[in-house]
């Protein structure tokens, strides 16, 4: 292991980690880049195309090629930059995308099939035969697709999610945004100061001597001033990835990612901040120069270079040469030689250039190829007409600087090219932001230091607040004096795009085949649009476009960022939603005494609902819920129904409301009754169905199903407020606000006279669908209703939702001598398939009032939404209406989804005649039962049809019968 003198790094904490299975060690403060170059390793991953060799090329978030994924288990997470993973004690890394090991990677046959594989081909190549689609291409590609792997397993991580709210929010912690946020928070405004890296300088930490002092003195003293401020948040290991309207934007804190177990804290927060303003203060990124075989590990980016021999103190090689079109490179070369580096030379293709230290500069010189297999040896310069090798173990590529403008363009805004500066500037970014130091193009610390503490006082004064310029110290200000040399001309390969593998002739070839805006090229080619999202070679791959089309860069344009400006986990978008906490849960009022009783619960849509209640002895599921089916046909059943919507309707005109929105009378309807309501879309199709009752002339009480609840509910107040404003009528949804219990049987009504105070339930007194306001239990406000969607005497009492639980546990008890039983969502369903009510799987939003038996129930003496189009010659000449099947064998299953033929037909999508919609065992009648929309099927009673089960190979033969399987005369309800 070789280190450099300096560095940043804790020589007094050494780690161990291990890379592809072998050992090492390196130093706190390490990334796993700096770590594995300290070990001499250059060779860390493959390229995604052609599986060549490659090793790291930058320093930061922007790095294409050093991926690999870290740890193991249901903790791997592939597609990690080395280059930001910091190191910690213990940890796993492996190298990705390869076939056998690193240094033989067998896909790295691809390179030589590389004159097949150019822009483009795939677009020409799997266009043919069409029959090998499905076959051979599709199969060949998803297996070749992807760089890293999943581990299949669910992330048992933690992550969580929070608001923050500031009047200043500063993203990026280098010179301009230290200085921004110094003056920002010595206002006692409210701060955020956000920054991606682990520790606060950005590249204050890569230079030598970018300030009059140590910068890491600087520092060490603004974080200590930093602590002491209340009204600043430092948000370290943060990366705010998005920008989004009303100055909010979207931020990652990585808070555990680098330990090697989180224990009990999450391991990455989603952040969405609130602020007033903001700065963008995320510096720049340094651009490369394509040459023939730039891709071997050891050729990288200068800057980066620097970054790793000043802040961790470490050398790709102990050889190095320097490829340059400004100073930079040169300022490279001065700070690895004075660590003891041999600059074997810096090759500047500028023609005047000349030494600015003691090495070699080769002026007007230009390296046009590179060799060795696994990592760089020499490469070649070309300089006055005269070519030579020159010896060096790593290469260090200075093109210029490109400003990271991402957050600044995810509102659509594009940069716009500076003759000056030979780079892309923002010229406006979201409302409220301003964009300082480096990102501005401002590219010395100086300037940096300036336009972050001016930026913070303006932004300040917009709000209100007078902030004074602090006392900062003075920064470096060389100039770049930048040539623009965008890419070598030669034969061999030159990349532009490391990480989708995209050279310099597919941009060429782009070209030809007329691919030539940015949009275009960047699909032709794939290029940018790989996780790093083309940092380090969209600007580069315009240049070359430029240059083809004879067009000035500005005229060939750019393409504009979207979020996220680095890759985000789909965990931490979750926000720790995961599990039983992917979505809010709603749970009944009677949640903690079914979970008493040993309820199994089902999700229903948001609401946990009682499945079944299994008693001791039971083995199986259908055993409990037959006998909750038998119960309530033989006693009485008591069901929880909180979760279907109601809505109190309310209002001089609420009948005439109701009328428009029910394609059936809703206004006629009587005092203290019920009546079954349809509502259609605006389509004429069914869309809910569900009960309205009239508790008072202007007083009425809906109910819809329970997936439509909200739905219905906004649908209604559309109505209200912005089709019929002038009706005196006003809603307001009561479903949590009502416990409501279906109690069904013949023995419901002798159970529920044991609960009421005093209210007659006879027959003559309180016949079918019938409603009312009474008391319960002594004094308790409650509304009954005696409706029923099991085909028994039935009724639904709703109490206030805090007394729910109590009264389900009162009924219960003094049911006991009636055979009182609790049934849950299966045997709900059972009951309302076995007398043939519809319910959401027959309102699937293709079903017509006509096909469910309710063509009538559309009048035709008023007019409701969707009542028009309804009455279409389609739509009522649909010949499917719903019926009811049952097994020939009864032996054999129904299963919902199954399509109807006739028998001996042959099966396809032209003699399909319908689909079962439900199905379920039905005890009443030992065997499976189903409803479904068959084609003519009232007039086929009794005939013999097949339903084809595709999916799973299943045929059965079916008898069709009426849908209503228990007491079609409906005689029990009226009891």
């Amino acid at each position: 292991m070789t280190r450099l003198s300096g560095g940043l790094v804790d020589r007094s904490r050494s780690l161990t980690f291990s890379f592809d299975g072998k050992s090492y060690s390196g130093f706190a403060g390490d990334t796993l880049a700096s770590a594995l170059l300290a070990n001499d390793v250059r060779l860390m991953g493959r390229g995604f195309k052609y599986h060549r060799p490659r090793g790291v090329f930058s320093a930061g978030s922007e790095e294409p090629n050093a991926l690999v994924e870290l740890r193991g288990g249901a903790w791997q997470e592939p597609n990690t930059r080395a280059t930001v993973a910091e190191l910690f004690d213990g940890l796993e890394a492996k190298s990705q995308n390869r076939v056998g090991s690193l240094s033989f990677d067998l896909l790295a046959v691809n390179d030589l099939l590389s004159p097949f594989f150019a822009a483009g081909f795939y677009y020409k190549t799997f266009m043919w035969p069409r029959a090998f689609w499905e076959k051979i291409y599709e199969p060949m590609i998803r297996r070749a697709a992807g760089l890293g792997s999943l581990s299949m397993q669910a992330d048992p991580d933690s992550y969580d999610s929070g608001f923050l709210h500031c009047d200043l929010l500063v993203i990026g912690g280098g010179a301009a945004g230290l200085a921004a946020a110094l003056t920002a928070a010595r206002t006692g405004a409210s701060v955020i100061l956000a920054d991606e890296d682990f520790r606060l300088g950005g590249r204050l930490l890569a230079e030598s001597a970018p300030l009059d002092r140590p910068a890491s003195e600087w520092i060490a003293e603004l974080e200590k001033e930093f602590a002491s401020l209340p009204n600043l948040r430092v948000m370290r290991r943060t990366t705010v990835w998005g920008a989004f309207d009303h100055g909010i934007y979207g931020a990652v804190e990585r808070v555990s990612d680098h330990l090697v177990t989180p224990g009990k804290r999450v391991r990455q927060t989603l952040w969405r901040i609130t602020s007033k303003r903001a700065i963008l203060a995320a510096g720049a990124t340094e651009r490369h120069i394509p040459f023939a075989n730039n891709d071997r590990p050891g050729v990288m980016l200068a800057g980066a270079m620097r970054s790793y021999a000043n802040r961790w103190a470490v050398s790709p090689a102990q050889k190095v040469a320097i490829f340059t079109n400004n100073d930079d490179g040169h300022r490279t070369a001065l700070d690895l030689a004075a660590k003891g580096v041999d600059i074997t030379a810096v090759i500047d293709s500028r023609s005047g250039a000349k030494s600015q230290g003691g090495y070699r500069t080769i002026a007007g010189g230009q390296v046009s190829d590179s060799k060795g297999r696994l990592g760089l040896t020499k490469v070649e310069v070309t300089a006055n007409g005269k070519t030579e090798w020159v010896d060096c173990g790593a290469l260090g590529v200075a093109g210029g600087w490109n400003p990271n403008l991402h957050i600044a363009s995810h509102h659509r805004e594009r940069p716009v090219w500076n003759d000056a500066l030979q780079t892309f500037l923002a010229v406006e970014g979201p409302v409220g932001l301003r964009i300082v130091g480096a990102a501005a193009g401002k590219g010395s610390t100086a300037e940096a230091l300036a336009s972050g503490a001016e930026a913070a006082q303006a932004a300040l004064a917009d709000l209100g607040i007078t902030a004074h310029l602090p006392e900062l110290p003075k920064g470096e200000d060389h100039a770049l004096n930048l040539q623009p040399l965008w890419h070598v001309p030669g034969k061999g390969r030159a990349w532009v795009d490391f990480q989708n593998d995209v050279t310099v002739k597919d941009v060429k070839l782009a070209w030809q085949e007329n691919l030539r805006p940015v949009e275009h090229l960047k699909r032709w080619t794939t290029l940018g649009m790989a996780t790093d999202q083309g940092k380090t070679s969209n600007v580069t791959a315009i240049a070359v476009m430029s240059e083809l089309t004879g067009q000035s860069i500005n005229q060939t344009g750019t393409t504009i960022f979207r979020p996220p400006y680095t890759p985000v986990s789909m965990s931490v978008l979750g926000g720790g939603d995961t599990g039983s906490h992917f979505r809010p849960r709603r749970l009944t009022p009677t949640h903690p005494w079914a979970a008493a009783q040993g309820a199994v619960f089902v999700e229903v849509g948001q609401w946990m609902r009682a499945q079944y209640f299994p008693r001791p002895g039971e083995t199986t599921w259908r055993e409990t819920v037959d006998r909750e089916v038998l119960a309530t046909r033989k006693g009485v059943g008591i069901c929880d129904v909180t979760t279907l919507g109601k809505i109190d309707v309310q209002g001089a005109d609420a009948g005439e409301f109701l009328d428009r929105v029910y394609a059936n009378a809703m206004k006629s309807l009587k005092v203290g009754m019920v009546r079954y309501g349809l509502m259609l879309r605006e389509d004429g199709f069914a869309w809910d169905d569900g009960t309205c009752a009239r508790l008072s002339e202007t007083d009425y009480v809906v109910t819809t199903t329970t997936a439509n609840a909200g739905t219905i509910y906004k649908h209604m107040e559309f109505c209200r407020q912005c089709l019929w404003p002038e009706l005196d009528v006003q809603l307001i949804s009561t479903t949590d606000a009502w416990a409501q219990m279906s109690v069904a049987g013949p023995n419901a009504r002798k159970l529920l006279e044991r609960v009421v105070d005093g209210f007659d339930l006879s027959n003559e007194a309180f016949p079918y669908m019938a409603c009312g306001d009474l008391t319960v239990c002594g004094g308790l406000r409650a509304r009954l209703f005696r409706i029923s969607f099991s085909g028994e005497l039935a009724y639904e009492i709703a109490v206030p939702a805090r007394y729910g639980n109590a009264l389900m546990a009162r009924m219960i008890e003094l049911g006991q001598d009636l055979g009182a039983t609790p049934y849950g969502t299966e045997a709900l369903g059972v009951l309302r398939i076995e007398k043939g009510h519809a319910a959401g799987n027959e309102l699937n939003g293709q079903t017509t009032a006509q096909m469910l038996g309710m063509g009538k129930f559309v009048s035709t003496k008023k007019d409701s939404i969707g009542a028009v189009l309804s009455r279409r010659e389609g739509m009522v000449a649909d010949p499917r209406v719903l019926v009811g099947f049952q097994p020939v064998d009864a032996s054999d299953p129904v299963v919902a989804g199954s399509h109807l033929f006739e028998e001996g037909a042959e099966q396809n999508t032209w003699t399909d005649e319908g689909w079962i919609t439900s199905a379920c065992y039905s005890p009443h009648l030992g065997s499976a039962i189903g409803l479904g929309y068959l084609a003519n099927g009232a007039d086929r009673k009794g005939e013999v049809i097949v339903a084809a089960n595709p999916l799973q190979g299943q045929s059965v033969r079916l008898r069709v019968v009426s849908a209503h399987f228990v007491d079609p005369e409906g005689g029990r309800v009226r009891d």
